[in-house]
């Protein structure tokens, strides 16, 4: 059974057996669970989910995983005609790269000018849109929200100047093709999706936040909760979300054997 739209607000976690025992909601429904499989932010779930149930303090995750990685501005939008020329994938790179980077990782800086990953799904599947329309989403590398970027001001003025450059390269006549645009920032994946700042990739892929170092995908103490995702061993990205996947179901059925015997 599928249950949708039940917002999480606790994971309760037996003091004497160190088990998870059932997930609460935000309306205090509760599901009675034999183990967790949560596939968030590990940030957020430590942080928030468990607090007040542990003889820990607020935090499990361990003290050396505190770099996020960048926050990210998706714009989706349709076109009235189409781009047969542009590939399913383009990288379009602005005339800074380095210190590009370093605005955005170190100084946290919204900066006019970017760097863009384009993508169009009609290259490949013409049913992503309507006869002779074509569908993307541009995705654009931006600090998270440790920036204190008020994305309810500059979200438009970033899409403004996106779409002003794709229509002077690779989109011609962009602004006057558009329809159907809306856009994400990392304020929504702080509200739609739970991530700590704001972070697209979870905690940064630096050396000592990656493969081992990375959060666990099961618990150290708590040994029915397990983890999957962005965020865990071994890192993000689809290869790595993918192997995740692997090494957490074969811990799950370690465990589940070691509970039978």
């Amino acid at each position: 059974k599928i249950q949708k739209n039940f917002d999480v607000a606790h994971i309760k976690i037996d003091q004497r057996s160190k088990r998870v025992t059932e997930v609460i909601d935000t309306q205090g429904n509760n599901i009675k669970t034999d183990l967790v499989i949560y596939n968030g932010d590990p940030t957020y779930a430590y942080q928030h989910l468990f607090a007040g149930m542990l003889n820990k303090p607020i935090s499990m995750k361990p003290t050396w995983l505190t770099q996020y990685s960048m926050g990210l501005f998706v714009l989706y939008f349709g076109t009235t005609r189409k781009y047969d020329e542009v590939a399913h994938h383009t990288i379009w790179l602005g005339k800074r790269h380095k210190e590009l980077l370093r605005d955005i990782f170190e100084h946290k800086n919204l900066t006019e000018d970017f760097s863009l990953y384009v993508h169009r799904p009609t290259a490949t599947d013409p049913s992503f849109a309507p006869e002779n329309c074509d569908s993307f989403y541009v995705l654009c590398p931006v600090p998270n929200l440790q920036s204190g970027t008020d994305w309810h001001i500059e979200g438009p003025k970033l899409q403004e100047r996106i779409v002003s450059a794709l229509s002077k390269s690779m989109l011609p006549q962009l602004e006057q093709n558009l329809v159907a645009d809306f856009w994400m920032s990392p304020e929504d994946f702080r509200t739609e999706y739970k991530s700590a700042w704001g972070a697209g990739f979870s905690i940064a892929p630096l050396f000592s936040q990656s493969a081992y170092f990375r959060f666990k995908n099961q618990d150290p103490t708590v040994k029915n909760l397990f983890f999957v995702g962005a965020g865990v061993h071994p890192g993000a990205g689809l290869p790595g979300v993918v192997s995740s996947a692997k090494v957490t179901d074969t811990l799950i059925k370690d465990y589940l054997n070691s509970t039978q015997t």
